[in-house]
């Protein structure tokens, strides 16, 4: 009885991931097909007038930072004001307090709203901020973004289209070169933002505003429906909510915004699980109005395969857990690997596009797929909690940021007020690996052909949790006073004796 479900799972398991990476193919192949050079149209006559908001929540790290770049945005005298939406509850509010009224003093239109609570998170702030602004048009930087000064200049123009509710332009990296692990993201972003983005945009599918690094049309927001709460996805839900009303979003690749990528992997992990948790929520929101959409069916087909790609962790987590059974029946039957196999091509082949597009030399970036491939490998405990919160219904409104260290272009020492601790998913990763390995060595005597795949599971989960371990090592040596300190009586970081 084992065996037939085991062999079931598997194959539904691996179908759903070939179906995952036949489509990063799909999405490669509409880049270059759609591939056009975007003209940017002139500037208005008279240009409208923005508002900038810097949502912002304990970052005491880069928020003086980002208000000098929001400060510093090239725009027609008298059209700009800036408002820094702050909620934190340390001392970050003093020092934007201060920055803000440094620029005042230089008549720069800016004010600083603070939030003693904050109900509704990202989401509500930005609401309340729109509530003080009539401005046409609304951009919005997250604390770790850093605009180039003709930022508006070069996104503004392409509002002149009526029907156009936001432009999204692409993320660059500041802290790319910074670790290993800056490195990885920074090469699966840019498949993201290079390719999956552009070919969505150019191909008049559902796609969305990122979040941070774009700006929306307020009459378009308000027609959505407004900013709301009850995703912790609230830049994917408008996004969506406002193309199934009939507007259009724009994607500009030719326009950088700077950004910072998580330094930890504490905070990358932190990420991962709110945009897996955030997506599947929006899924769940949106499946019926997507499915009733007039558009084509291939049309909703991406929209689903868009809003469920984090369910590729899931389904990997099932695979793996299903593989012991069958190697102990002595394999699987039925289930066409090979055709799995080419599907795994779909995200280096992603990827080696956008570097391709990116870099004269796109091998040194791509150097680093390896790394990236086992560490998404080892994500499956951390966003399969993401996803089934999400299905689940789960704290549908805990919000957990992602700390910044603002250290950008050196190494971080991993020494931060703003640390995060390991969680439980680390001993999951343990675990799914000693699992994998065992399946491994049976696998070796009695289903050879599932051997390099088990090999895989178990590498990536035991890396992410080996590095995971790492990390939290060197934040308690950083966090820790010198042993000379501790034998004199010094006290601690925390002002307790040693």
């Amino acid at each position: 009885m084992l065996f037939p479900i085991s062999n079931f799972l598997y194959a539904l398991a691996a179908g759903g991931l070939a179906l995952f990476g036949f489509n990063a193919l799909v999405l490669t192949w509409r880049y270059y097909a759609t591939h056009a050079q975007i003209v940017a149209p002139p500037a208005p006559e008279h240009w409208p007038t923005v508002t900038v908001q810097l949502p912002v929540f304990n970052e005491r790290a880069v928020v003086e930072r980002v208000i000098d770049a929001a400060a510093g945005l090239h725009y027609a005298a008298g059209r700009l004001s800036i408002q820094v939406l702050d909620d934190s509850t340390d001392d970050t509010s003093s020092l934007a307090r201060a920055r803000v009224a440094h620029h005042r003093a230089h008549g720069v239109d800016i004010v600083h709203h603070h939030r003693a609570q904050r109900p509704g998170h990202k989401a509500a702030a930005l609401a309340e901020g729109l509530q003080l602004t009539d401005a046409e048009f609304v951009a919005v930087f997250d604390a770790d973004f850093v605009p180039a000064q003709d930022f508006l200049q070069r996104v503004i123009p392409h509002f002149f289209d009526a029907q156009v509710a936001a432009v999204q332009t692409r993320w660059a990296h500041l802290n790319a070169e910074q670790s290993w692990l800056t490195r990885a993201q920074a090469l699966a972003l840019d498949g993201h933002f290079v390719v999956e983005q552009a070919a969505r945009s150019r191909s008049a599918l559902f796609f969305n505003f990122n979040g941070s690094g774009g700006v929306w049309r307020s009459a378009a927001i308000a027609d959505a429906g407004g900013w709301q709460a009850d995703t912790i996805a609230e830049d994917l839900d408008l996004s969506y909510r406002a193309q199934l009303r009939g507007w259009q979003l724009r994607y500009l690749p030719q326009v950088e915004c700077g950004a910072e990528v998580p330094y930890s992997l504490a905070g990358f992990k932190r990420q991962q699980f709110r945009w897996a948790k955030g997506s599947v929520q929006c899924l769940r929101k949106h499946a019926r109005a997507v499915a009733a959409d007039g558009g084509s069916l291939w049309r909703k087909l991406q929209a689903g395969l868009h809003l469920a790609g984090y369910l590729s962790h899931p389904l990997l987590l099932v695979l793996l857990l299903a593989s012991l059974p069958l190697a102990l029946a002595g394999g699987y039957s039925g289930i066409a690997l090979g055709v799995l196999g080419v599907a795994g091509f779909g995200p280096p082949v992603l990827c080696a596009a956008a570097q391709r597009a990116l870099s004269a030399r796109p091998w040194r970036r791509l150097a680093i797929f390896p790394a990236l491939l086992l560490l998404q490998v080892g994500m499956q405990a951390n966003n399969t909690r993401g996803v089934l919160e999400g299905l689940l219904g789960r704290n549908p409104r805990m919000f957990l940021r992602t700390p910044k260290s603002g250290a950008v272009g050196r190494q971080f020492s991993g020494g931060t007020p703003y640390a995060l601790p390991l969680d439980w998913t680390t001993w999951a990763e343990i675990g799914l690996g000693a699992y994998a390995l065992f399946a491994a060595a049976v696998a070796a005597q009695r289903a050879p052909g599932m051997l390099p795949f088990l090999l895989l599971l178990a590498s990536g989960n035991l890396y992410t949790a080996a590095c995971g371990l790492a990390e939290a090592w060197r934040q308690h040596r950083a966090a820790s006073p010198p042993r000379s300190a501790r034998w004199a009586g010094i006290s601690a970081p925390d002002g307790t004796q040693p």
